[in-house]
């Protein structure tokens, strides 16, 4: 076992004093942060514009259970079942409080409550419940609906809509009505208790769940079911070190909260609404961006869910497709043909962010969009997203908007992108970002390409814009200055140009990576966001530098806050709590970083290597062109485990596939269930060479 069992549960004696930092519960759907009084609906903002928010929705579970004699408290947050506990143990009895937001049934959040008697009595014993809920919202406009089987039932819309003449959706929230103490009876050595929350859309949707959910409950199979579905997402992927337990929790962690704010992979109904950077359990108006989507999504958090689950990378994609219409009309707004992706998107599409500048200048969004597609073709084969699921409109879209954004500059006879904000946004209004020209360069190519694929004429526009786009790059010092007229030494915000070697891709000297991670290194701002250190990482790995890299990934240890591993955007606790963006980037610099995976458009290559520190790192569930795969990295050996083949869900269809290792032209068949073992360097996953394609045209 890589880690400990223990790893996977945080627990602590005493809550951490800042209440931001206790554990969000999300199901991709609902998120909430235990006994805060308000919870949050995916897909469910209030306000028009830049004062959009995610709308507060009061939460019925916002209780605390407490004891007339004194004891011992423990709280735990369980990650293998998703499941925060507090225990409350007296001289009489053992109160245990449970709460989760249900892992299969997204509209279902559960709390129960078990007493069992400690010593023999005939006296009953009593806790009580404290409530700090209340029926009411700012953002949605609650009342009263009748009673629905013994539930209380609450319903609303919110007050303002997204844009001018957009829908306010409704709320309807039904519960099993929680009393204010529970007793345990003299003749009863223990009890539980359980209580069901329904948040739904409808009022036909929330009374179809609550009798899913009292069904559940009559059954007993309310908790199983939910822990069966967190049993099989872990199945599915793992990611584990021996020899650092800070890192090996660090990395659960990552895992769990992300896995938490994607919907259940069994899950065919609800549509999804995108990742935010605070994830779903905050976002409310003025904080944590405000629930919106940004490309945090798209460039930090999607490449480590994407590796292992297809089905949760597709929903990502579709997302985005969902806004397509809005991004339309942002292309328009700016004068320019195609799609321009908001820089912060709610459900329309339409630009949200609070401040023009951003939505108009931080236009890499439409490449960051545009890559996560392009990385699902090459990790599945996969075409029916951009044809059935109309992800080839996203990818024209953008192409067109970039041809008809740039500018032909007669002197240095390259087409130039003027008046952006690179991802550094210390900066504005400045002239070819390298980070946007670059992947503004790579979403033309993969337009091209697709179009190709679907036997579709592409534009010549297309290929003449991609191969003359500048892209800055300074002879003299042999480095990538961040934009046109970039100073060496000028301080930055963040990670940007490093991000050319990953996850851009752009191809450069060994000398020139170094060079770039060297002038931007020790100008970065210590204090600037957590996703940063990680994409220096990469490069310091991709160089063979595992013990520099390993000292910049540590830095990310002070963004992770109080015992249940939730991370703050800045080290010193400021910025969005629960900070996905940070924890997508750490997950990046570990699955992409030690095992050197790159994921491209004939194969999956590698490069492992492992700090001192860290003797094995196993990665379980690696999902590429319909098959899974177990890796298992040490100092002296690699062993690779095709698993045996399931029914794969969806479109997938798995391809017969074999290692390629680049020094020596080694070529080992992946065989299921066989380890195959090798030497750990460099090389790379592909189909047997008499498969021609894993997907049909």
């Amino acid at each position: 076992m890589s880690c400990e069992e223990d790893s996977y549960i945080f627990s602590t004696d005493t809550l951490p004093s800042d209440r931001r930092f206790l554990p969000p519960l999300a199901n991709g759907l609902l998120g909430w942060r235990v006994y805060n009084n308000t919870m949050h609906m995916g897909g469910v903002y209030n306000g028009e514009g830049g004062h959009c928010h995610r709308a507060d929705v009061p939460c019925p579970f916002a209780v605390k259970v407490e004891a007339e004699e004194p004891g011992q408290h423990n709280y735990s947050l369980n990650t293998h079942t998703g499941i925060f506990t507090h225990t409350l143990s007296s001289a009489s009895v053992t109160v245990t409080q449970s709460l989760y937001s249900h892992r299969h049934y997204p509209n279902l959040m559960v709390m129960e409550v078990l007493m069992v008697r400690q010593v023999t009595s005939e006296e009953p014993i009593t806790v009580n419940l404290v409530s700090s809920f209340t029926p009411q919202s700012k953002d949605i406009l609650f009342e009263s609906g009748p009673d629905y089987k013994g539930g209380s039932h609450i319903q609303g819309k919110v007050t303002t809509a997204e844009y001018p003449g957009g829908s306010c959706p409704s709320v309807h929230l039904i519960w099993t009505t929680i009393p204010s103490t529970l007793t345990l009876p003299p003749d009863h050595s223990q009890a539980c208790w359980g209580f069901v929350l329904v948040v739904a859309n409808s009022l036909e949707s929330a009374e179809a769940n609550f009798d899913e959910g009292l069904d559940l409950k009559a059954t007993g199979d309310l908790r199983p079911s939910h822990e069966k579905a967190w049993k099989e997402r872990w199945l599915q992927s793992k990611v584990e070190v021996v020899g650092s337990e800070s890192l090996c929790k660090a990395l659960i962690g990552c895992m769990f909260y992300l896995l938490s704010a994607f919907p259940s992979i069994n899950d065919n109904t609800s549509s999804f609404g995108g990742v935010s950077p605070g994830g779903l359990s905050n976002g409310g108006d003025g904080q944590d961006y405000w629930g919106h989507v940004f490309w945090d999504q798209d460039i930090w958090m999607y490449p480590g869910i994407a590796l292992f689950y297809p089905k949760l990378a597709r929903a990502v994609l579709e997302y985005r497709v969902g806004t397509i219409e809005g991004a339309k009309d942002n292309a328009q707004k700016q004068g320019f043909k195609g799609l321009k992706f908001p820089w912060e998107s709610a459900v329309s599409g339409r630009e949200v962010c609070p401040e023009d500048i951003y939505g108009q200048q931080e236009i890499h969004i439409n490449g960051d969009v545009t890559l996560a597609f392009q990385h699902y073709l090459y990790l599945t084969e996969d075409l029916s997203v951009f044809t059935e699921g109309q992800g080839r409109e996203v990818i024209y879209g953008v192409a067109d908007y970039w041809v008809s954004r740039a500018s032909w500059n007669p002197e240095d006879k390259k087409y130039h992108l003027l008046g952006v904000m690179p991802p550094d946004e210390y900066y504005y209004n400045v002239d070819n970002s390298v980070y946007t020209n670059t992947v503004a360069k790579f979403s033309l190519q993969f337009a091209v390409e697709l179009s190709e694929r679907l036997q579709h004429p592409a534009p010549k526009e297309w290929q003449e814009v991609a191969e003359h786009l500048k892209i800055p790059f300074d002879e003299e010092s042999q480095y990538h200055p961040e934009y046109d007229g970039y100073i060496k030494g000028q301080p930055v915000k963040q990670a940007d140009t490093v991000m050319l070697g990953y996850p851009l891709g752009l191809q450069m000297t060994p000398e020139i990576r170094r060079n770039d991670l060297e002038a931007y290194e020790p100008v970065t701002d210590p204090n600037g966001p957590a996703m940063t250190w990680g994409m220096f990482a990469i490069g310091w790995l991709e160089l063979g530098e595992a013990e520099k890299a390993q000292h910049l990934l540590e830095k990310c240890f002070k963004n992770i806050q109080g015992p249940f591993q939730v991370w703050s955007e800045s080290s010193d606790g400021s910025g969005a709590v629960n900070f996905l963006t940070g924890m997508g980037g750490f997950l990046q610099a570990v699955l992409f970083g030690y095992t050197g995976f790159r994921v491209q458009k004939e194969c999956l290559a590698f490069s492992p290597i492992l700090p001192d520190g860290i003797s094995e790192l196993c990665v379980r569930g690696v999902n590429y062109l319909g098959s899974q795969m177990d890796w298992l990295l040490r100092k002296d050996e690699v062993c690779i485990i095709l698993r045996e083949k399931a029914n794969s869900a969806g479109n997938t269809k798995s391809c017969d596939l074999q290692v390629v290792l680049k020094a020596s032209g080694t070529k080992l068949p992946l065989t299921p269930g066989k380890p195959v073992t090798f030497p750990p360097e460099p090389g790379y996953v592909c189909k047997l060479p008499s498969m021609s394609s894993c997907w049909p045209l």
